[in-house]
């Protein structure tokens, strides 16, 4: 019989845009590959074509429903009971979680750990929190110490500031996780574009490339965009990118509506061919607070675009200063537009940190280099005795 792995994932559509080349040299290996997701039924018929078997769970990302938790709590324990998987791969907070523990009480062979991002109540600074963030906080870390505890269990960091986070607060053991930068991406899919020429009638783009998050620095991207057509700068600023209700800082159909009718900035929608939407921007600005690891700055790279992103954990992964593209701090709308101003009318600079970029993506980010990564790590976790913390 084919041995099991289970990746549970927060979005279906995360699993096919971050995922699926791992899912498929599992298969290769003869896995059967398992996929746990809240219900999609066009993307669950996508994966059971290539042989995938798809398990809905009863996830939602953003809201704190303690009945609801618990009842997510169950049906992964009832899957995991069921299906006996030798490997399970938990990608992001609530199925490290909730997966975590249900991997625990399993009693599961394998567990793999993805820490995708800190979340809404980590990027909050200790100061500001409210108290219900605080306390939130707290819960969060005993839940994460207790899943990452499983002596049979490895936890994947992005980056190397979440990984200092988890190890000042004690949240994972120092013999037990391993640095993966990002997804990778396919370099032949995202392949190298020259920029579109400009001229009267065809400005240059600066795209942001996002969901519409407040976190993911939306509200600065429009602050540069209405401070540099303030100052006559000709450029078309575009919005790429779904909103997300479930997030807490989603900006709402209002505010959205509203930067639409403005004028300062075009809204494109969300784009489900990236390869295809990114080659039409000049220059791509992504000022987010904090990431894991965006995959949106890797296909930025990957297609050789100059880039304008925070000074912040993530971002700072794919974008060096000066070097693929330019750093601005955190929450900071002025800078942004000085940044972007700057690659406009530099545009033999924006040039050499557009070929910058490619090259770092070739050499760091491709989908080989993160599946060769993620299997090593499979292989880690199945040798593991199983002891606990």
């Amino acid at each position: 019989m084919a041995r099991r792995l289970l990746i549970v994932v927060q979005e279906a559509l995360f699993f096919t845009t971050h995922r699926l080349p791992v899912g498929r040299a599992m298969q290769r290996r003869g896995w059967t590959v398992h996929v746990a997701a809240p219900a999609d039924p066009a993307i669950a018929a996508r994966l059971q074509a290539e042989g995938f078997v798809f398990h809905p769970i009863p996830l939602t990302r953003s809201r704190q429903n303690p009945l609801a938790e618990f009842r997510l709590l169950l049906v992964l324990l009832g899957l995991f009971l069921r299906l006996r998987p030798q490997l399970v791969h938990l990608v992001s907070i609530k199925p490290v979680v909730w997966g975590g523990l249900a991997a625990r009480l399993a009693v599961l062979p394998g567990v793999v750990h993805a820490i995708t991002g800190l979340g809404y109540v980590f990027i909050q600074s200790e100061d500001r929190a409210d108290v219900q963030t605080g306390l939130l906080r707290r819960l969060i870390e005993r839940l994460y110490r207790l899943a990452l505890g499983y002596g049979r269990s490895i936890a994947i960091f992005q980056n190397p500031d979440d990984l200092a986070v988890f190890e000042a607060r004690r949240l994972v053991r120092p013999d037990r996780w391993v640095m993966i930068k990002g997804c990778g991406v396919d370099m032949q899919v995202f392949a190298n574009h020259a920029e579109p020429s400009v001229d009267a009638a065809n400005p240059p783009v600066v795209m942001f490339p996002a969901r519409l998050l407040g976190d993911k620095g939306v509200r600065e991207f429009v602050a540069a965009a209405e401070i540099l057509r303030a100052e006559g700068a000709v450029a078309r600023f575009v919005l790429v990118g779904r909103r997300d209700p479930d997030n807490k800082t989603d900006i709402g159909a209002e505010q959205l509506q509203r930067w639409i009718d403005s004028g300062v900035v075009e809204y494109w929608g969300f784009a489900d061919d990236m390869p295809a939407m990114l080659p039409r921007a000049h220059i791509i600005v992504l000022p987010s607070y904090r990431e894991g690891l965006p995959r949106g700055l890797i296909e930025a790279a990957a297609i050789g675009r100059a880039i304008v992103t925070t000074d912040a954990p993530g971002c700072r992964e794919v974008v060096r200063h000066e070097e693929n593209g330019l750093l601005v701090p955190v929450g900071d709308g002025k800078a942004t537009a000085d940044a972007i101003r700057r690659l406009l009318e530099d545009v033999p600079l924006r040039h050499r940190l557009a070929a910058r970029s490619r090259a770092i993506a070739v050499a760091e980010f491709s989908v080989e280099q993160f599946v060769a990564a993620s299997l090593a790590t499979y292989d880690r976790v199945l040798q593991m005795r199983g002891e606990s913390l």
